[in-house]
This record gives C-alpha cells, sequence and structure tokens, in this order.
C-alpha cells in the first residue's frame, strides 16, 4: 500500500473546491500529500482548506483566474515560493461561461470566452507547472475530461427535456485527451507522466441542479451499473494515477463511467 502513498509531494488542484474538486483534494490528502486549493473563488478555496486541516490533513486555498495569464504565472511562483516544487497537477477547472450552446446558435464571443480558460488558459497553467517539474526532475499531470471527450454526446438521453450538450465542451473535453497524449509523448523521457479521467454523470451534481427525471431515468438505464458517480468514485481513481502505483501507466484515459462508453 506504500505505492499509493503522497507523502511529501505538493498537488495542485485546480477548481479544487468544487463539485468534484471537493473529492479529488480530499483523495490526494487522505494520501499524504500538501494539497493546493485553487480557483477564482479564494474564500471557497480557503474554506475547504480549513475543513480538511480540521481532519489533520494538509491543505492551503489560493486564488488565481485561469482565464488571466498574470494570475497563472502569480499562483505558480506563489507555490514555487513556498513549497519549492510542484509534483502532481490535476486539471479540473472549467468555465460556462461560454454557455451550453448548440453549433447553430454559438457566437464568435462564446467561444472565445469558453476557450480563454477551457483551452488557453488550460495550456498555459500546465505549461508553467510542467516547467517546475522540469526543474525537480519530475512530476504528473492527470486532466479531468468527460466522457464527451471519448464518445459524441447521446442527445437522445435527453428526452424531451429543454437540456442538450454544448459544443464547446464536447471539442475541449476531446482537446483534454490529446492533451494529454501530447504531453505523455513528448516529456515521457523526463520522468513526466501525464494521464486522463474521463468521468460520466456526477450524482451530486445531478441532484443539487434538480435535473429532470426523464433525463435521470434515461441516464440509468443507458449506464450499465445502473446509476450515477457518487462523491468517492473518483478518489482512487485519482490516487492510483497520482502515485507510484500507476509509474508505468502515461497518455491513458482512464473511463470513470459506470460503463456508459461500453456498449
Amino acid at each position: 500500500m506504500e505505492m499509493f502513498r503522497l507523502d511529501g509531494k505538493i498537488a495542485l488542484v485546480t477548481g479544487g473546491a468544487g463539485m468534484y474538486g471537493k473529492p479529488i483534494s480530499l483523495s490526494l490528502a487522505e494520501a499524504g500529500a500538501t494539497v493546493i486549493i485553487a480557483s477564482r473563488d479564494e474564500d471557497k478555496c480557503k474554506v475547504y482548506a480549513a475543513e480538511l486541516k480540521k481532519k489533520n490533513l494538509k491543505a492551503e486555498g489560493f486564488f488565481y483566474d485561469q482565464g488571466d495569464d498574470s494570475s497563472i504565472d502569480n499562483l505558480i511562483d506563489n507555490i514555487v515560493k513556498k513549497h519549492k516544487r510542484i509534483d502532481v497537477l490535476v486539471n479540473n477547472t472549467v468555465t460556462w461561461e461560454g454557455g451550453k450552446k448548440n453549433l447553430d446558435d454559438i457566437s464568435k464571443s462564446d467561444l472565445e470566452k469558453s476557450q480563454l480558460v477551457n483551452y488557453t488558459g488550460l495550456i498555459l497553467l500546465t505549461q508553467g507547472v510542467i516547467k517546475v517539474m522540469l526543474k525537480n526532475k519530475g512530476g504528473n499531470v492527470i486532466n479531468i475530461s468527460s466522457i464527451q471527450g471519448t464518445v459524441g454526446p447521446n442527445f437522445g438521453v435527453y428526452g424531451k427535456t429543454d437540456m442538450s450538450s454544448g459544443v464547446t465542451y464536447t471539442f475541449e473535453k476531446w482537446g483534454m485527451v490529446g492533451l494529454t497524449k501530447w504531453i505523455a509523448n513528448y516529456y515521457g523521457t523526463q520522468n513526466i507522466r501525464a494521464n486522463c479521467i474521463s468521468p460520466g454523470g456526477y450524482g451530486p451534481g445531478i441532484r443539487e441542479a434538480n435535473l429532470k427525471d426523464e433525463f435521470v431515468s434515461n441516464y440509468k438505464r443507458l449506464t450499465p451499473l445502473g446509476r450515477f458517480a457518487e462523491h468517492d468514485d473518483i478518489k482512487g481513481p485519482v490516487v492510483f494515477l497520482a502515485s507510484e502505483a500507476s509509474s508505468y501507466i502515461t497518455g491513458h484515459n482512464l473511463l470513470l463511467d459506470g460503463g456508459w462508453t461500453s456498449w
């Protein structure tokens, strides 16, 4: 079990106080890492870091805006000044500012808002962190994509509801999988690994949003395990990919989907 430990590691989790961010941050802290929880909502990050500290875990809350180059640089600089290293990066931040729009109604402005964070900011942050990892002769990148980064959206699952899946989401999540493989192939000989986790529907988020019964029943029917992912389901995969337990795994996209993509 020591192979799964992350003692002494510094792990940066973007969007680390959000719905998926919370169990990701918790799992890394439980494995022994010092977790840097970062997002635009600094108060939320600090509050969640304080919750983890009450459990005798190591966590810190930081502000950064993935749509702002200088904010990305400041985040990395502040972490390095304090901890001298970044061992694990979990790219979990996502913005919906461009809207969940279809191809026929999305505007150039919508595209620019979405891609500033989900494409440009993602790559710039990863670039900056990898520079730190190279100086420390190793590191680990974990990208949080989606099942829609592996298959196209099944619009039939939404039934007669007014729900849909925006065109930018599929485009950007496929891009995250491709970025993962590029990093893995380019930096592999420099002791940097990159892997991806592609979750399906997330139960706590579904319940909080009070989504329509038709969508919920269709989704469960089309998922072999018959349910959505719950809070703890992502914790094991994250720790596995962040730790030496997966030391010979890189460029992989781990599907956390209850079997959705196995049909």
